[in-house]
């Protein structure tokens, strides 16, 4: 600091009541007086949570869906590794299906359709489609859902 200045030091004002609330390590504090109350309604709010999920079958639907993720990923193995190779050797042109594309040109604009990948995508979810109702028939899971 220079010489000629003076420092100023401000320090914070505490109110009597703010310092005696301090709560020493091996003091106690005492409890909530509604904590009965506090934990019945939380234990009434879990409950009715868990209440929503039975009924909206939402464990059901998450298992799906998991299910239904893994099933893609195995229909797109088969896509890739089986039907690919196959249409490459029936298809004129190289490349997989994928890859297949229709390039128009007018003028000097070119317009590009990927009518192998549209192609692609189709097919692996008619055959994600077939394996997911086949699954269903032979289950049987159709005769869960009708309630009598």
């Amino acid at each position: 600091m220079p010489k000629n200045s003076t420092a100023h030091t401000v320090k914070p004002k505490t109110t009597h009541a703010a310092a005696h609330a301090k709560v020493h390590p091996h003091q106690h504090i005492p409890a909530i007086p509604n904590a009965d109350m506090v934990n019945e309604l939380v234990n009434k709010q879990v409950n009715g949570f868990l209440d929503f999920l039975r009924a909206q079958s939402v464990v059901g639907l998450a298992i799906g869906l998991v299910l239904g993720t893994q099933v893609k990923q195995l229909v797109d193995s088969v896509v890739a590794n089986f039907i690919n190779p196959i249409t490459q050797l029936l298809l004129p042109g190289t490349g997989t299906l994928p890859e297949k594309s229709l390039r128009v040109h007018i003028g000097s604009k070119t317009a590009t359709f990927g009518w192998g990948s549209f192609l692609s995508t189709l097919l692996t979810f008619v055959i994600v489609a077939a394996v997911v109702y086949y699954t269903f028939k032979i289950l049987k899971l159709d005769k869960l859902q009708k309630k009598s």
